[in-house]
């Protein structure tokens, strides 16, 4: 079946937009999610995975960097692998990064709705998350350019907003509290936490699935995708360090002594030993800590509908998913199968499964990524790369073991959301072999 290759986006997004989307796709990964690793790892535990997990992260950006320099279009990595291993692999990758994107904003829904339940207790919280998908999917609908900027505004807001918590917290940080308790668990905390480590940088390759959609996409993707990792890298050390430091890392998991029910909201529980809850201060920080969430939330969203509308293009969904708003020039149906996907995945799951299936998909897409990388460089030696990721092949062999140790971590400690993970990829394969005519090459 061949794709609408008459359909265009408007290309409205330059490198400052462009690094907007990239933290702001990634950034709701500080406020929240990374807490729930810490009665796995402990400190130290937590604190080595997320070492080699940013180091993955810092090396897979530039190496998808130059894949999607070289090869500019809305799926990602959906269309570098099936250019580099062939269409069943490039599905694979495509569903992949389908599930990364879909089952990360209900995550975050979730969290945006207990936030606003803090501050009014009478408004439900899957009613906030789901009223948020309608706003953000019409928002996403009616523009990328509207989208983009409103990304960029929020993403500011909530980059200062980690900046101002860093800076009230890390002059009441002890390193006692750093060590008290750091690995409750022994080493295998550490491959237990490796989920929740990938929660602080899952979705920034979300960048790559604007490049149609971007002015001089060769230059501009390159700019900001460096700058957000940049940034993402800096502000997690922050958080890390500044919200455990305060009372040690119990107290951002547990909202009280004797709780055994974990929370999502370590970042107001870390500033509530200092200010208390009844402070100005803390219910400023928490309302500007929304647009963390909403920031990411916003974004996924945007990325997700331009992986869908890729599938349905080159006729592995639905026609009407591959199409173009021919006013707005949007992926809208896209858009809108996803927000259905979204609201069951909320109702059905909780927030650390939800994040730990996301995170199947982002590690999948990184594998498959980075052997597409690999067999590019060998099989296309001469095709144009404006950027050409750095320390090749010994950095990306590096990336791509820490991405293989990971899946099977994953895998053994969470077999049953792995078998979940992998039950979605077979029957999607299912469809893909048996139910849809598609195209011999995809180029």
């Amino acid at each position: 079946m061949q794709s609408n290759q008459h359909e265009q986006f408007n290309r409205s997004l330059g490198p400052i937009s462009l690094w907007g989307l990239g933290v702001g796709y990634v950034i709701s990964g500080m406020y929240f999610g990374w807490n729930l690793g810490l009665p796995e790892g402990g400190t130290l535990g937590l604190a080595i995975s997320t070492l080699f997990i940013a180091t993955m992260y810092v090396i897979f950006t530039f190496s998808y960097t130059e894949l999607a320099c070289a090869i500019p279009k809305a799926g990602g990595g959906f269309d570098y692998a099936s250019k580099a291993l062939g269409e069943k692999l490039g599905f694979i990758a495509g569903i992949a990064q389908i599930i990364e994107f879909l089952f990360a904003p209900p995550a975050i829904a979730f969290a945006i709705g207990a936030y606003f339940h803090e501050f009014f207790p009478s408004l439900p919280i899957f009613g906030i998350a789901t009223v948020a998908f309608f706003i953000f999917t019409l928002l996403n609908i009616i523009g990328v350019k509207a989208a983009a900027r409103f990304e960029l505004f929020i993403t500011v807001f909530a980059v200062i907003e980690l900046l101002i918590f860093s800076g009230v917290t890390l002059p009441h940080f002890q390193l006692a509290n750093l060590q008290a308790n750091a690995l409750p668990n022994g080493f295998v905390g550490i491959f237990a936490s490796i989920p929740f480590a990938i929660w602080f940088f899952l979705g920034i390759e979300g960048v790559a699935n604007v490049a149609e959609e971007t002015i001089n996409p060769q230059r501009n993707v390159i700019l900001g995708f460096g700058s957000s990792i940049i940034t993402l890298v800096i502000l997690c050390v922050l958080t890390f360090i500044s919200s455990i430091g305060v009372a040690g890392w119990e107290s951002i998991v547990y909202p009280s002594i004797d709780s055994t029910i974990t929370s999502d909201s370590p970042l107001p529980l870390a500033l509530s030993h200092i200010v208390g809850k009844d402070n100005m201060l803390y219910h400023l920080l928490l309302t500007i800590g929304l647009f963390g969430l909403i920031a990411s939330f916003h974004g996924l969203i945007l990325a997700a509908g331009r992986v869908t509308f890729e599938f349905g293009r080159f006729g592995y969904f639905p026609k009407a998913i591959g199409t173009i708003h021919s006013r707005f020039k949007t992926p809208a149906m896209a858009l809108i199968a996803n927000m259905g996907v979204g609201l069951i995945a909320l109702y059905s799951g909780k927030t650390s499964e939800i994040i730990t299936i996301a995170c199947f998909g982002a590690i999948t897409l990184y594998i498959l990524s980075l052997i597409s990388f690999f067999k590019l460089r060998k099989s296309e030696p001469e095709m144009h790369r404006p950027f050409r990721a750095p320390f090749y092949p010994y950095a990306q062999t590096l990336a791509l073991a820490i991405a293989v140790v990971s899946f099977f971590s994953m895998l053994y400690f969470n077999f049953k959301l792995g078998l979940i993970f992998l039950t979605i990829l077979g029957i999607s394969y299912g469809w893909f072999h048996f139910k849809t005519n598609a195209p011999k090459e995809h180029s």
